[in-house]
């Protein structure tokens, strides 16, 4: 004979049973996601305007497609920066001087181009870059870009007296609109290398990397032969060397104003 309260727990049990048979559905039927969307903004603390970035960008992200050259640059530093005086606004290694002057000193890097797009949203009358001492690049995927977007904005590149120019830096002067440089202004270049340490002249005559390269020089207005030579001539320094060239080297291969 079963006892009644056998009974009871027998039916206690099923009740459990149907419970957590039916749970799923119901708590399927109830459960709600919400989603936040976060936007940042970055104030600029020389003037305290907020800028949004990535609104100021100007495409510069689609240019990447076609600047993935798994190349890096080694720049080659000196003692210390040069002084740039009075600025309105820094933005990274640019240093606006007026609503027309902006002055350059130190590396670029993944950030560069956003910094760059986004003191040409502030100053939107900027036209001439005083490259002061400009080591090199830390990205050259960024680099490439931003040498598109210097000579996209119809920038005038200058390198003032003393001034100094290396590795990456050179293709940023080149992207100028207009170029000029003082008579002691000195210009480092030598070759690129890869992230397993190969050089230009360990890769084929046909490589692609090498078309892209010469792509970047005739864009910013060399003739093909000129590019060539400029190319080869980067290339006949070893990457862990520079060699420094002066004004008029680099007037034989690109009109100075």
């Amino acid at each position: 004979m079963v006892s009644p309260s056998a009974i009871v727990r027998t039916l206690i049990a099923a009740l459990f049973a149907a419970v957590i048979a039916f749970a799923p559905v119901h708590a399927e039927q109830a459960f709600t996601v919400t989603t936040t969307t976060v936007t940042w903004s970055y104030d600029d603390a020389d003037d305290g305007n907020a800028i949004d970035e990535d609104e100021a960008l100007l495409g510069d992200e689609a240019l990447a497609s076609d600047a993935d050259l798994g190349a890096t640059r080694r720049y080659a530093p000196s003692a210390a920066l040069a002084t740039l005086g009075h600025a309105k606004a820094h933005f990274g290694p640019f240093a606006v001087i007026d609503g027309s002057t902006v002055r350059m000193a130190g590396d670029v890097d993944g950030a560069t181009p956003r910094q760059f797009a986004a003191m040409l949203a502030a100053f939107p009358t900027i036209r001439r870059l005083e490259m002061v001492d400009c080591p090199g690049s830390l990205d050259e995927e960024s680099n490439l870009i931003l040498a598109r977007a210097i000579r996209r904005a119809g920038i005038e590149t200058v390198v003032p007296a003393g001034g100094s120019v290396r590795s990456g830096a050179v293709e940023l002067w080149l992207a100028g609109a207009k170029r000029s440089a003082a008579p002691d202004a000195e210009f480092g270049v030598h070759s690129w290398a890869d992230e397993y340490g190969r050089e230009a002249r360990d890769y084929p005559a046909n490589d692609p990397v090498h078309a892209e390269y010469l792509g970047l020089y005739r864009e910013m207005g060399m003739a093909p032969e000129k590019a060539r030579q400029f190319y080869a001539l980067t290339n006949s320094t070893p990457f862990d060397d520079v060699r420094y060239l002066t004004r008029d080297d680099m007037a034989r291969f690109v009109t100075l104003d």
